[in-house]
């Protein structure tokens, strides 16, 4: 009663076997899988290393390091050194710093003064005070006494003038100890004096 007609069959069949064919056309078949070609071979693992340390390699020899620390710190000093001669600001001490003070060594530097050869007279003083003789004792302390009142004076007059020139170029600056720093500066030799002299004597300031 219920039979399926023969004729159904080829029909159903034939959508059965439509269907894979239109899902077939659907997806687009799987491509191979493709790697392009290296540009090189490829670096070992010390020299991708060495690249990227760049050209500066730290010694591996710990004598060989101390050895380029020693060297580094040495021309540090040198460098440092040759700055504080030529009176560059950042490699002078801290009582050397400022404007105030240069202007103190370009004053004590212009002038000629007794007070830098102190010194040189210090070495025959002490040979007459060795010597067994009253009198060469009594004349040694002369001359310290005659030393002491000539740096006393010098001292006292280019610091009274370093005084006056600063407050008149740098006002508002601090001034304090200019007077003895000028003073100390006047009693060194001229070739010894660091910063060494800018500026020579009898030019004007």
């Amino acid at each position: 009663m219920f039979r399926r007609r023969p004729s159904d069959t080829p029909d159903v069949l034939e959508s059965e076997q439509s269907e894979p064919d239109a899902a077939s056309d659907a997806v687009p078949p799987a491509r191979s899988s493709y790697t392009p070609p290296k540009a090189g071979p490829t670096p070992k693992r010390s020299e991708a290393e060495s690249n990227r340390r760049g050209p500066y390699q730290a010694p591996t020899d710990r004598k060989a390091a101390t050895r380029q620390s020693r060297d580094r710190d040495r021309t540090d000093r040198t460098r440092r050194t040759e700055a504080l001669q030529r009176g560059e600001e950042w490699a002078l001490p801290r009582k050397d710093r400022g404007p105030v003070r240069a202007l103190a060594r370009d004053v004590v530097d212009s002038r000629r003064s007794l007070s830098e050869y102190y010194l040189v007279a210090v070495i025959p003083i002490f040979v007459l005070i060795f010597l067994p003789y009253a009198s060469l004792k009594l004349a040694a302390d002369a001359i310290v006494v005659v030393i002491l009142i000539v740096v006393a004076l010098e001292g006292y007059m280019v610091g009274r003038r370093v005084q006056q020139l600063a407050n008149e170029r740098f006002p508002g600056q601090n001034t304090r100890g200019v007077r003895l720093y000028a003073a100390m500066r006047g009693t060194q030799m001229r070739r010894l004096r660091i910063p060494k002299p800018r500026v020579r004597p009898g030019d004007d300031v």
